[in-house]
């Protein structure tokens, strides 16, 4: 089957409506980060609570996307999706309220900590749902499977530029409360309209399948600790771009030099689907991981906005078949019943990486300019050379046993498996 023909049987599966629900379900997560440092920033004229309020949402979306996606493991993905897509939306018009009463400086971090808690990760509950929706297709399942990953790391990559876009949009045409509002609009819609789609429903039945195994095998560490990896190279990319737009006096054109990144990943991720089903996923990840350290290698050497820019747009050609290969390996090294929490903690751990990667690079532009920024985005992927070097043998055996098509059992023989 052709890339184009899987692309097509996936939206014939799963219909245009759910693929357009759950994309534009994405988009507030990937507004209210900018949209937080904009509106705390603009009301108060601190940039250090802007961006600590930001970071308290971030952080606390980090900490509570697992635990969300073990609940949608055990009681379905439709009612805990809508519960956080309806208090999410509150959350965010909440944090516009307190800022515009001049709430204490205090009260509004934990406002943007409540409303990241509450934010569901639509992105990865997604990917759980493909396995389910292709589950009839028989040996072209697998297949299917690794296109609709390779759609998903786009889609995600295309919301991460598109998202900040329409922050910045928003601002410019009303305020940066107008920003926040309309996050919150259509995570009411959108997201509520993700959770009652019937793929959630059929996600749940597939999930709950009898399965051995923890989460927490080696395996699955190393997918955690890659996906730090590429946050941090997220984080001090973002911190580069931004401290050398400062310093050639256009702050503002930071925002569309890290977007360049996003849209070389968004169509790496489509390409990848005319991979070979013969290149297993480990074999992908490690060659990657070579490619990310290659392509970051000039960011040492740039000294102007377009030739970052291009070095920029470049890196992400490999940023995205990157983050692929190791969901799909989630996907396949962990028990179907904990595919939820595997999927929403690989998204954590990118979250986690990038504030690590965005506090280095951030102090290292301090000491030494935005250089020193861009070789903390080379430091994260040596790390990631180094792991997928030395880790390929056991990511193959751990993820061999469902190399093959993939075969669920009927709704007659799943169990409910306790958690670990």
């Amino acid at each position: 089957m052709s890339p184009i023909a899987s692309y097509r049987r996936l939206l014939q599966l799963a219909g245009p409506t759910y693929v357009l629900v759950a994309f534009i379900g994405r988009l507030p997560l990937a507004m209210s980060q900018l949209g937080t440092l904009l509106l705390v920033a603009t009301a108060s004229g601190s940039y250090g609570l802007g961006g600590l309020s930001a970071g308290a949402l971030a952080v606390a979306n980090a900490v509570g996307a697992p635990v969300a996606g073990t609940l949608a493991d055990r009681v379905g993905q439709r009612h805990v999706v809508l519960i956080q897509s309806l208090l999410g939306a509150a959350g965010l018009a909440a944090l516009v309220a307190v800022v515009h009463a001049d709430g204490a400086d205090a009260l509004v971090v934990l406002t943007a900590a409540a409303t990241g808690l509450a934010l569901p990760q639509v992105g990865p509950l997604a990917r759980v749902r493909w396995r389910p929706l292709t589950r009839t297709t028989g040996a072209q399942q697998r297949r299917l499977v690794d296109a609709a990953f390779s759609y998903e790391g786009a889609a995600d990559e295309a919301s991460f530029a598109i998202g900040p876009a329409l922050v910045g949009l928003s601002v410019a045409a009303f305020s940066p409360s107008g920003a926040l509002l309309l996050a919150a609009v259509l995570l009411a819609v959108f997201g509520s309209a993700f959770a009652l789609d019937p793929s959630a429903r059929l996600a749940h039945s597939d999930v709950h399948v009898e399965a051995s195994g923890r989460l927490f095998g080696a395996a699955f560490v190393v997918l955690v600790v890659a996906q730090v990896t590429i946050g941090s190279l997220f984080g001090a990319t973002q911190t580069g771009a931004t401290v050398l737009a400062t310093d050639l006096g256009s702050p503002g054109l930071a925002g569309f030099v890290h977007a360049t990144l996003g849209v070389g990943s968004a169509l790496a991720g489509l390409a990848t689907a005319y991979v070979p089903e013969r290149v297993s996923h480990e074999r992908r990840a490690l060659v990657a991981a070579w490619a990310l350290l290659v392509f970051s290698l000039p960011l040492l050497l740039v000294t102007t906005l377009l030739s970052t820019t291009a070095t920029v747009l470049v890196l992400g050609l490999a940023v995205a078949p990157y983050m692929i290969a190791v969901f799909s390996l989630a996907e396949r090294v962990v028990p179907p019943s904990r595919i939820g929490a595997a999927m929403t903690m690989l998204a954590s751990a990118t979250g986690l990486g990038y504030a690590v990667g965005s506090s280095l690079a951030g102090r290292l532009a301090d000491a030494s300019g935005a250089t020193a920024a861009f070789g903390v985005t080379v430091g994260a992927t040596v790390v990631a050379v180094l792991l997928m070097t030395s880790q390929q043998r056991r990511l193959r055996a751990a993820s061999e046993p469902a190399s093959g098509p993939v075969s669920l059992p009927t709704a007659r023989t799943r169990t409910l498996q306790p958690l670990p």
